[in-house]
């Protein structure tokens, strides 16, 4: 289905029993909803009711120009929008990557919209800004990020050389199909754009509520970009019941990489 939220337009899939507990699952950089194609059928056979959108800027959805259209009260605006097209008022959200981020801010700002909280990657953003130096230097990307033009050509110069040994991407062929078909590099970019400029690097995070939905974050111990810290810290951020699990030997595409334990932990851990 196509749900219009004011200007921009979001491509949905809906999967499973329409009576089913609701499960949001939300992409990441650089990807689409065809991400999560590994835990659609695992949680409809146990029972749920999966909503998969394409996030605006990627997939199939609408692609604003201006980079403050991808800012964060846009996007919570998409999601909510998708739930009310679907009848849900409350939904299990999952996310991965940005999703990830995107998630803990559903969580934060529109707590009623949020029953049950999974987190793959990264942590909340308190705990990622306060992680370290070293958290910062494997962040160093999303400086280049901030460039516009430079970092799309180093991205995609030689056909994507850049981008498919630093992402290590399992899925690095038909994702840069999917980006240069649907026009989605710019449009994936203006997140960082939007949500992390420069001066984020130096100021303090900004104090919010913490979260109410009972969490579980998941790290995996071979993602290149990302600190174990940085999640485990979400623990101080969360004010009900906090899980954490680790998955060993498994990158940053974790849902890929290791679906089946992916899906073990999302089924245990979601109301059905």
């Amino acid at each position: 289905m196509r749900v219009e939220t004011g200007d921009v337009g979001i491509e949905v899939g809906v999967h499973g029993p329409s009576d089913g507990p609701p499960v949001l699952l939300l992409h990441g950089f650089p990807d689409s909803g065809r991400v999560w194609r590994h835990q659609v059928p695992a949680l409809v056979e146990a029972g749920c009711r999966v909503i998969v959108p394409d996030l605006r800027g990627y997939g199939r959805s609408d692609k604003p120009d201006p980079v403050a259209a991808y800012g964060a009260g846009r996007l919570i605006g998409d999601v909510t929008a998708v739930l009310d097209h679907c009848g849900v008022g409350r939904a299990h959200v999952v996310g991965h990557d940005w999703g990830a981020a995107l998630a803990w801010a559903l969580a934060v700002f529109a707590p009623e919209r949020v029953d049950h909280l999974v987190v793959l990657s990264v942590g909340h953003p308190a705990s990622f800004r306060t992680a370290g130096l070293e958290q910062r230097q494997k962040s160093w990307y999303m400086l280049l990020f901030l460039f516009p033009g430079v970092a799309e050509r180093w991205l995609s110069d030689n056909d994507w050389a850049n981008f498919r040994q630093w992402a290590g991407h399992p899925d690095a062929d038909a994702v840069v199909a999917e980006l240069e078909a649907n026009g989605s590099l710019t449009p994936a970019l203006n997140w960082y754009r939007a949500n992390v400029p420069a001066e984020s690097w130096i100021e303090a995070p900004p104090k919010r509520p913490p979260v109410q939905a009972p969490t579980m974050g998941v790290w995996s111990s071979a993602d290149p970009a990302l600190l174990e810290a940085q999640m485990t810290g979400s623990a101080e951020h969360v004010a009900a019941p906090w899980r954490y699990e680790r998955l060993d030997g498994v990158g940053h595409w974790m849902q890929l990489e290791a679906p089946d334990a992916v899906n073990r932990l999302l089924v245990d851990f979601l109301p059905t």
